[in-house]
């Protein structure tokens, strides 16, 4: 009974893995780089009234320090949200599940060097065989310089890193309920959306009446599963099972990123570009494996929960 009763524990969180590597796909059908903004602003209008219901008591308890705690780190993941989406529709959807990957090499190293705590050499070795497989990846195992999308994810991977640092050490939601939490980050990076909309291109209302049911349908994906869901599911799965297993499980987001890109999307990767989507695949895992878990786990597992979707 036991190991069945882990497989059904496992299931939900791989299952958020998956939705979350279809979500960069998702985000290819329901937006350009005229229509990212509004898009945003529909898919959080969709997420927060549901999501409140759930949090209003906790909301409700909110001290002012507490709000503004999390509406600070809210403005943080405005710009993850911002730029991992704008690089998706400037990218493959392979290209951005991986690359987004490295956050879980650089988030150490920030860490390492805040804390002025040296790492081990094998992750050292895995975040600079990261880099060797980002290179072989983005340039396709050429010469030429990576695509503008492919500098956004990266640059989403590095603002996800501050993301979970900052999470980590603010003080005023330490202790904060993860609920209430989310829901304010949500709101803020909402409402930085809705103000800058109508500088950006078409007003949500007006992308909205434009869509089909086929992108109504990928938008409440985005929505539904690569967020509330995703979230639902890391809240329990943390009070069930180990954050280390939460994460290693959540860690094959990007395998699931080039299964989507390349079968659905029709991605096509050459040799050496497959080859470096291999080595990052590796290098991540490797360098998961091998950094400090205690010091790790409590800056990752509160940022996870702050971070209820991948774009």
């Amino acid at each position: 009974m036991r190991p069945a009763s882990s497989v059904l524990r496992d299931l939900p969180v791989l299952l958020v893995a998956v939705v979350w590597g279809s979500s960069f796909l998702a985000v290819q059908r329901v937006a350009d780089p005229e229509t990212v903004v509004a898009m945003l602003v529909l898919r959080f209008g969709l997420v927060l009234p549901v999501l409140g219901l759930f949090a209003w008591r906790s909301l409700r308890g909110l001290r002012p320090a507490e709000w503004l705690g999390a509406a600070s780190l809210g403005l943080v993941l405005g710009v993850i949200f911002l730029l991992e989406t704008f690089g998706a529709v400037h990218t493959s959807a392979t290209n951005a599940g991986l690359i987004i990957s490295l956050t879980i090499v650089f988030t150490p190293l920030a860490e390492s060097a805040l804390t002025r705590t040296p790492l081990p050499r094998r992750f050292l070795a895995a975040a600079g065989l990261a880099v060797l497989g980002i290179a072989l990846l983005t340039g396709d195992g050429g010469l030429r310089a990576p695509a503008p999308g492919d500098l956004l994810v990266l640059g989403a991977a590095v603002v996800r890193t501050v993301n979970v640092l900052a999470t980590a050490r603010v003080r005023a939601i330490r202790e904060t309920d993860t609920l209430a939490v989310t829901w304010v980050q949500l709101a803020t990076a909402t409402l930085v959306f809705a103000a800058v909309a109508p500088f950006t291109g078409p007003l949500p209302w007006t992308v909205a009446a434009a869509y089909g049911p086929a992108q109504w349908g990928w938008l409440l994906h985005l929505a539904l599963l690569c967020t509330l869901f995703a979230f639902f599911v890391q809240t329990w799965a943390v009070r069930t099972t180990s954050p280390s297993r939460v994460s290693l499980l959540l860690g094959t987001e990007p395998l699931w990123a080039a299964v989507f890109g390349i079968t659905l999307a029709g991605n096509h990767l050459g040799p050496l570009a497959l080859l470096g989507g291999a080595v990052v695949l590796v290098a991540t895992e490797w360098g998961r494996r091998t950094a400090s878990a205690p010091r790790r786990e409590p800056a990752t597992e509160p940022a996870r929960a702050s971070e209820p979707a991948s774009v």
